[in-house]
């Protein structure tokens, strides 16, 4: 089957198996490995993409759900010239990575929260983030990555 959507501002076009998953397509087809498959199972948040802007794991979804949809992958946050995301930036200061490999899941389940509330309770951030799961931080810096990237976007407008 064919699938149509937009992958980081780009229209896509792709054979698909019927039973892909979205994971899958991101990652083999479309080489987009910023998305990373810990569980396969939707409990760890490693693969959280944005699908017409909700935080989801790519890993539950069958890319032929993704049809007709936008898709925004971890690659697709940069600005020109590689310029970091506010929310990437603040990941980096604030010490909320340090194996790296959960950080895309917390950042675009990040974006997805601070695009629809940009200024978060920290329980807000807390249950925002209640599907990712990382075992190296101990999550205070990454709370604290948010509160940085929420002032940072609230005043560039």
């Amino acid at each position: 089957m064919k699938i149509c959507c937009t992958v980081n501002g780009r229209p896509v076009e792709r054979e698909i198996d019927a039973e892909a998953r979205l994971l899958d397509v991101l990652r083999e087809g479309l080489h987009l490995t910023g998305t990373k498959e810990g569980c396969g199972e939707g409990e760890c948040g490693a693969c959280t993409v944005l699908l017409d802007g909700a935080a989801v794991n790519s890993c539950l979804v069958l890319a032929a759900q993704a049809d007709g949809k936008e898709i925004v992958t971890i690659e697709g946050l940069a600005g020109p010239g590689d310029d970091l995301h506010p929310i990437q930036a603040a990941f980096v200061e604030a010490g909320g990575v340090q194996c790296g490999f959960c950080t895309p899941g917390f950042i675009m389940s990040t974006v997805a929260l601070l695009t629809a509330n940009p200024d978060p309770t920290d329980e807000e951030i807390r249950t925002a983030l209640e599907g990712n799961l990382c075992r190296c931080t101990g999550y205070e810096k990454i709370l604290d990555a948010v509160r940085l990237a929420a002032d940072r976007m609230r005043e560039r407008g």
